[in-house]
């Protein structure tokens, strides 16, 4: 079987890891890729985002299986284009990928299944969005407010407020820091309390397996300080949930979606990730993504027994198979990923640096290094 991965991070170095560990995989593709991935498969130069250049690759090289890794590549549609060629691909098509790709729309879409999540409104400039702010349903002078770029932004459109007068500071930012096309529109959320954690789920259109919960730590100073990054450092361990609060969610969060997305006809095959906050209420959703987080996949898939080509199959309904009763298997109850970060991360990353020490630390038994963007 040839497999092909699209992107450059630590998540796609991951997958191509899990891959090259399966014995019905002869051959690793990754588009791009990076020089660690470089070490286990064969990076072609095409950019990730050139949807129709890979799919071209893909027919070219006969590839069996296509793994998207990034949300920018599966908001492009490539899903969709693969679809169209007889390809099997592994993600959402482009309209359920607005699910990540529009905050706004995530948000009313949830509202329209049902789904727990915080009081928001949408702005559709930044203008109307200090507006929003003065007209005092959102905010105060000690009280906090999420802001949040509308479009995708690299895990760095979403700025928590501490006050009002914060707020109108992000959202005049906003379209520096998270590029102006994503904050075209803004949404203003109400700020919620409690424990955030993560909950994944391999999809196959309705059925699906939930992953170990997991945490991620995004600001970039000590101490959780500092500007929100992609990830800084993710841990799985059962303890993140309970038995009933996975219940909770289930019942109230993930099957609403799935529904959702069945009843709006968005074709969904893929990684759903749950970003939640766990309330004294309950489960409330922060925000979706429609594919692997990273630096998540790192300390997920490291866990993984089972064969992620089999799991990959079932996901697409190949020879009949489904998710409903599909098992999968899972090492250890617990597993940490930290993240190197080039100085001047996340907003001007110096690159260029020689990264020292990576095979002394591939050396210690149960550690894996995987890179994301070297070269």
């Amino acid at each position: 079987m040839k497999v092909l991965v699209t992107g450059s991070g630590g998540r796609e170095h991951a997958l191509c890891w899990s891959f090259k560990r399966s014995t019905k995989v002869t051959q690793i593709f990754c588009t791009p890729g990076n020089a660690g991935i470089a070490q286990i498969a064969e990076c072609v130069p095409i950019a990730a985002d050139d949807i129709r250049a890979v799919a071209d690759f893909a027919v070219a090289n006969a590839i069996d299986l296509t793994f998207v890794g990034s949300e920018v590549t599966l908001a492009l549609g490539i899903v969709d284009e693969f679809r169209s060629r007889g390809l099997n691909i592994i993600g959402p098509g482009k309209a359920a990928a607005q699910l990540e790709s529009s905050k706004a729309f995530a948000k009313d879409f949830m509202a329209r299944h049902g789904v727990p999540t915080a009081r928001y409104v949408i702005a559709h400039s930044a203008g109307f969005a200090l507006l929003e702010l003065e007209s005092g349903d959102f905010g105060g002078e000690e009280k906090p407010v999420v802001v949040k770029a509308d479009g995708l932004a690299a895990g760095k459109g979403v700025v928590v407020a501490a006050n009002r007068h914060e707020a109108e500071i992000a959202i005049n930012e906003l379209g520096n820091i998270a590029g102006t096309a994503a904050a075209e529109k803004i949404v203003l959320e109400e700020c919620i309390s409690g424990r955030e954690v993560s909950l994944l789920a391999f999809v196959d259109g309705e059925s699906y397996t939930l992953m170990p919960p997991v945490r991620d730590h995004k600001r970039i100073g000590d101490g959780d300080t500092g500007p929100n990054t992609g990830g800084m450092g993710t841990i799985t361990d059962e303890s993140l949930l309970t038995a009933d609060q996975l219940k909770d969610i289930e019942e109230k969060v993930l099957r609403p979606t799935l529904h959702g997305c069945v009843k709006e006809e968005m074709s969904f095959r893929g990684v759903l990730f749950l970003g939640l906050m766990m309330t004294a209420s309950g489960p409330m959703l922060l925000e979706y993504n429609v594919r692997f987080g990273d630096p998540e996949t790192q300390a997920i898939l490291v866990r993984l027994e089972t064969d992620l080509v089999d799991i990959c199959g079932a996901m697409l309904g190949i020879g009949g198979a489904s998710l409903s009763n599909f098992e999968i298997k899972w090492r250890g109850e617990s597993s940490a990923c930290i993240v190197l970060a080039a100085e001047g991360y996340p907003q001007k990353p110096r690159t260029g640096d020689v990264i020292d020490g990576i095979d002394a630390a591939a050396a210690i038994p149960s550690v894996e290094v995987f890179h994301a963007g070297t070269s």
